[in-house]
């Protein structure tokens, strides 16, 4: 046994973070799935709920494979949902109502992200389960957050969004907007989901600290809107300190792409130092007296003109890794433009078990790909990751131990339509 297998077996016997604590998820999509997996992959026993029929809504995106049983599992639901258990419930059934609010007291923690007031239409809501379960955490994540005094109602509170909805409505999409172009929407992937995301785990850790400190249940509620806003915290602040331009224009910072010999680099100067080291770094000393580029406004009002054909005659020469790593050792930030593929061969996210591969079921040899868990604690082992279930693939398994119901009583949930 080598020294990194004894080190992963003594962080195995630590245990992990959230060892012991429980989760109870009406999810679907992203904004919460993705906050749940994350803490899945820290010790959480999490407990899906899907509907009986076809299950949560990232089982139907694109691209997709088939599971066992020839269903379709959408790429949005493989990459959410590692380290969980499925069970199917019609919430809108009264008998599924029933069983939800019978297992709610089982679980520390209660979390749905539907559309604002759909879990109170269904008898569901937090004062509904805190009945059930006095010390419950009850997390709601959706666009625009539900009633919660002292905030009261969104005007949106009736709207349903998704991650591109709310990250135009921060702002963002028209700060970005390109002179004489529309606006680009959905941009970078899931920006607004994982933004709520994080933020619902924050808030979710935080009322279980607080749930425990004065055994009373906690409620947290979180809009994707208010994630992404202040993610993207410069729209309105800078706006507030008079600044009408780009982002560009407000930072005087070059912040951009050039060609090397095998793609682009990225490559981003803000600070004066950082110009004249480029000037340094481009043997062009002339450049550290001409009045032109004497301060930040200058270097980026004349980086076209004076400045982009030198450094991309430089980095033509050079590839993106070269080009990247003299520009580090210059003391500037660069890094190359990498393919899907070359992403998928990284190593760096190699070392840090950064993608987990997920064998598919359906023949294909080439496994699934998935991100793994950015958060790594010393001490704490990581993995084994688990796939993620197939629909309702653990529903009699956790009736039967939470509830104590018997085979009999499943087959009659099952016929009655309740359960998958």
């Amino acid at each position: 046994m080598n020294i990194g297998d004894v080190v992963n077996e003594r962080a195995r016997a630590n245990g992990r973070p959230l060892d012991g604590v429980r989760i109870l998820a009406a999810e679907q999509m992203q904004a919460l799935p993705f906050a749940t997996q994350l803490l899945a992959r820290l010790g959480a026993d999490v407990v899906k709920v899907e509907h009986p029929d076809g299950g949560e809504s990232g089982r139907g995106a694109h691209p997709a494979l088939t599971d066992p049983a020839g269903r379709r599992v959408g790429a949005t639901f493989l990459r959410n949902n590692l380290g969980k258990r499925s069970i199917t419930l019609d919430l809108k059934h009264p008998r599924g109502r029933e069983a939800f609010l019978a297992l709610a007291p089982r679980f520390d923690v209660v979390c749905e992200n539907f559309k604002a007031g759909t879990m109170e239409r269904l008898g569901l809501g937090f004062d509904a389960v805190a009945a059930a379960h006095p010390t419950v955490v009850y997390l709601s994540v959706s666009g625009f957050g539900n009633h919660m005094e002292p905030w009261g109602d969104s005007p949106y509170q009736a709207w349903p969004a998704y991650a591109s909805i709310v990250e135009a409505m921060s702002g963002i999409y028209e700060y970005r907007r390109e002179p004489g172009r529309r606006p680009r929407a959905n941009p970078v992937g899931a920006f607004g989901d994982i933004s709520a995301a994080l933020f619902g785990t924050v808030g979710l850790l935080a009322a279980l600290r607080q749930r425990d400190r004065t055994g009373t249940a906690q409620r947290v509620d979180v809009a994707m809107l208010d994630a992404v806003v202040a993610m993207t915290d410069i729209v309105v602040n800078f706006w507030s300190m008079g600044v009408r331009g780009t982002i560009e224009d407000e930072v005087r910072a070059v912040i951009d792409t050039v060609p090397a010999s095998d793609g682009h680099v990225v490559v981003q100067v803000g600070r004066l130092h950082q110009y004249r080291a480029l000037a340094g770094l481009l043997d062009r000393p002339e450049w550290l007296d001409d009045p032109r580029l004497a301060d930040h406004a200058g270097w980026a009002e004349h980086f076209d003109a004076l400045v982009r054909p030198a450094l991309e005659a430089w980095a033509k020469a050079r590839t993106r890794q070269d080009a990247a790593e003299a520009l580090g050792r210059a003391g500037l930030a660069a890094g190359p433009c990498l393919t899907a593929a070359e992403v998928a061969a990284d190593p760096h996210l190699d070392a840090r078990s950064m993608l987990v591969a997920i064998p598919r079921p359906d023949g294909v040899g080439e496994p699934v790909l998935v991100p793994g868990n950015p958060v790594k604690l010393a001490g704490v082992a990581e993995g084994p990751e688990t796939r993620p279930p197939w629909l309702g693939e653990h529903t009699d398994e956790v009736l039967a131990a939470e509830l104590g119901l018997t085979a009999a009583e499943l087959a009659d949930l099952r016929a009655d339509r309740v359960i998958g």
